[in-house]
């Protein structure tokens, strides 16, 4: 530690405030758009937000996604206040991140070809879709499927 170091610790007028920086961050949420004109109400909705550096809007998948330095809740919060429309984060992640794509809670139907509902979170899925792989293999290790699970059997 120098003496310049040492010397502008004393004269640091960053203490006095305590406001933090948001960081970079991508939101999904999740929007009915049936046409052109709810994709163009949505866009320009969330461009006009101060920190939004990009919007990327899929229609199909009925998902918005916004890169910027925002807060997801004021993300939602924007779209439905400007466009009246019910919106919410995005539920569905991929389906090779889940471990088990189709336990019961985690497979929806009104999921995306490629998609499953995100379980991490939710306390109101089964246990096995949440389940460490050290829980897998006791579960699977007396399981009829598996030819060499149990010898003694």
């Amino acid at each position: 530690m120098g003496v310049l170091d040492h010397v502008s610790e004393y004269f640091d007028c960053s203490h006095g405030s305590s406001k933090r920086h948001k960081s970079l961050q991508t939101v999904d949420v999740r929007v009915l758009i049936d046409c052109e004109g709810c994709e163009r109400k949505v866009r320009r909705a969330l461009e006009g937000m101060k920190g939004v550096r990009d919007v990327t809007i899929e229609p199909n998948a009925q998902k918005v996604t916004v890169v910027g330095y925002v807060e997801a809740n004021k993300v939602v919060a924007r779209i439905i206040h400007r466009t009246g429309k019910r919106a919410e984060l995005y539920p569905f992640v991929p389906y090779d991140v889940v471990a088990h794509p189709y336990a019961s809670g985690v497979y929806d139907n009104r999921a995306p070809t490629g998609y499953v509902r995100n379980t991490e979170y939710d306390p109101h899925v089964s246990r096995l879709a949440r389940a460490s792989s050290t829980e897998v293999r006791y579960t699977t290790a007396f399981s009829d499927e598996n030819a060499s699970a149990c010898v003694i059997m």
